[in-house]
């Protein structure tokens, strides 16, 4: 049995027309198992409640020893980096995570709403994880190979010109994210 957790990022609340949004409905609509929390307070995030509401919901997504697939947007791409749930407490049900579009440290510090997610360390995460980033996102200056791809050793697909890759930058509907969630060896490309 597999599973998706969808996990947003910093002041969304999960809008139709998002891509997270209509990835949801689409694996719902394929007969999915699908754990898409809001998480606490998304204009003023505090890291330990966004910690504990993730943890929570990795749990319920591994109910019945599923294989769980993370989809990690903008602040809780950083969340999963820096202060992941321990895969332990859901029986190591994670089975693969995409990290789609990570903020810098930097861009974080600057915004006093999130700055504390500033001060996580990131740490090398599980075989089976990937970022994809634009490589003219807003919110991460220096650019997702410098800051993580590379450190990490975090395969990176990039993204020529998708902005934070929101709706704002034409990320309604993604159907290669949706392909890759049902097959791991599709490939992501621009929308």
């Amino acid at each position: 049995m597999r599973a998706f957790l969808i996990l947003h990022g910093w002041g969304n609340f999960r809008p139709p027309g998002h891509w997270q949004y209509e990835l949801a409905a689409a694996l719902r609509e394929r007969g999915e198992r699908v754990v898409y929390p809001q998480l606490p307070d998304a204009q003023q995030p505090d890291l330990s409640a966004w910690r504990e509401a993730a943890a929570a919901a990795l749990a319920e997504a591994s109910e019945g020893e599923a294989r769980v697939t993370v989809i990690a947007h903008s602040l809780s791409a950083m969340l999963w980096l820096g202060a992941r749930p321990d895969d332990t407490e859901a029986g190591s049900a994670v089975e693969r995570v995409l990290l789609v579009a990570p903020p810098s440290p930097g861009y974080l510090r600057e915004n006093p709403e999130v700055a504390a997610f500033a001060a996580l360390e990131p740490t090398r995460p599980a075989a089976g994880t990937r970022i994809v980033a634009s490589d003219a996102d807003p919110c991460n200056p220096e650019g997702a190979v410098a800051v993580y791809a590379e450190p990490l050793g975090i395969p990176l697909t990039t993204i020529p010109g998708g902005g934070h890759l929101t709706p704002a930058s034409g990320y309604g509907r993604w159907p290669s994210v949706l392909d890759w969630c049902l097959d791991p060896t599709a490939t992501i490309v621009p929308r």
